[in-house]
């Protein structure tokens, strides 16, 4: 039996359910700069462009003999800054450290400057490069960085239940310990780094309906799973049961006199519900951009119509979607809201707030 200790505290919480820190501006930043730096797939010959107010920097064709990994999977960076300030974030860890390794220093960001870590969710082509990444770069991360989780059961493992079941991993304690990780539960809406904040657990308030294309299991079995006792109460008691994604986060900072950047990431508890819920506890009723897997491509067309009427609604200036958000609803943001849409590549940059 192994026994791994992880050094776990509670995040931050914004305070008054959000309002009261960005009333003051204490999570409001004056420029963001948002990087994919792994997703499904490139285009190595789309030209740089301005759409709207937002600078679109592509990352151009690699040198011979080298190139950009996509995968199912998703990482993003992110560079804030307010006044003299600057931060650099790393939301999700795509599929493999093998993309995730190539990638970072081909789009020039280096492990050192990282101010936080934050994990979406527990599914594995969200942080399936975690701990080959922090093998990688050991001796270079800084002291007691910070992994923010939306909770335990992100450490559970879990199985693929569409089509034939198999074994979808689990998050390796092992490696997180031996990088003196400090890992934060943000369960509540939380800020990071100063700069930006984390939703907490979202709501399902909306007509959205999470799907379930994973099971999870609870306990820890040889050192590997999740603690019973970090679990919800009507969860402790199982063994296996479907993922509701009640664990699932979003990441979101303020652009001063833009709005909100909603980052995604993979919206298994619904798009729409996401960006309320960053909405809610920011106080701030102005969405920018929204960003990240929107999860729609198992849904029928009629929910995604439904979806992209609900994002009317809500009116972001932008939507950049990747991942797992699937062609129809592509198609129709294209069509029907044509202004807001910026295709997303690998590698690609996204400026806002200048």
């Amino acid at each position: 039996m192994i026994f791994v200790f992880l050094h776990f505290q509670r995040s931050a919480t914004i305070e008054n359910g959000g309002t009261s820190l960005c009333r003051r501006n204490l999570c409001q930043v004056d420029y963001l700069a948002l990087r994919v730096v792994i997703d499904s797939y490139q285009l190595a010959i789309a030209p740089n462009t301005r759409i709207g107010n937002v600078n679109v920097e592509r990352v151009g064709m690699p040198a011979a003999g080298r190139s950009l990994l996509g995968e199912f999977g998703l990482s993003l960076h992110v560079e804030s800054r307010r006044g003299s300030e600057t931060r650099n974030m790393l939301v999700d860890f795509g599929f493999t450290a093998a993309a995730l390794n190539n990638n970072l220093p081909m789009l020039g960001i280096s492990p050192s400057d990282l101010d936080a870590l934050i994990l979406s969710h527990g599914h594995y082509d969200h942080f399936g490069g975690l701990a080959g990444f922090l093998r990688e770069h050991s001796g270079r991360l800084r002291a007691d960085l910070p992994l923010y989780l939306g909770g335990e059961e992100c450490f559970c493992t879990r199985e693929w239940v569409l089509g034939h079941p198999q074994d979808f991993g689990a998050m390796d304690r092992d490696a997180i310990a031996q990088a003196r990780l400090k890992v934060t539960l943000a369960e509540g809406p939380s800020l990071l780094a100063d700069h930006g904040f984390t939703t907490g657990q979202i709501p399902t308030s909306s007509f959205e309906k999470v799907l379930a294309p994973t099971r999870m299991t609870v306990g820890i079995h040889d050192g590997i799973g999740c603690h019973p006792e970090g679990l919800s109460a009507e969860k402790r008691s199982a063994h296996v049961i479907p993922d509701d994604f009640q664990h699932e986060i979003a990441t979101c900072f303020n652009v001063k006199g833009r709005g909100l950047v909603v980052l995604t990431s993979c919206s298994h508890r619904g798009v729409v519900n996401t960006v309320k819920r960053a909405m809610a506890v920011s106080g701030v009723k102005k969405v920018h951009a929204v960003a990240g897997g929107f999860h729609l491509a198992p849904q029928p067309e009629d929910y995604v119509r439904e979806t992209v009427a609900a994002l009317k609604d809500i009116n972001p200036d932008y939507i950049i979607p990747m991942h797992c958000t699937g062609d129809k609803f592509i198609e129709l943001v294209q069509t029907e809201m044509p202004d807001k849409f910026i295709r997303s590549y690998t590698g690609s940059r996204y400026t806002f707030g200048v």
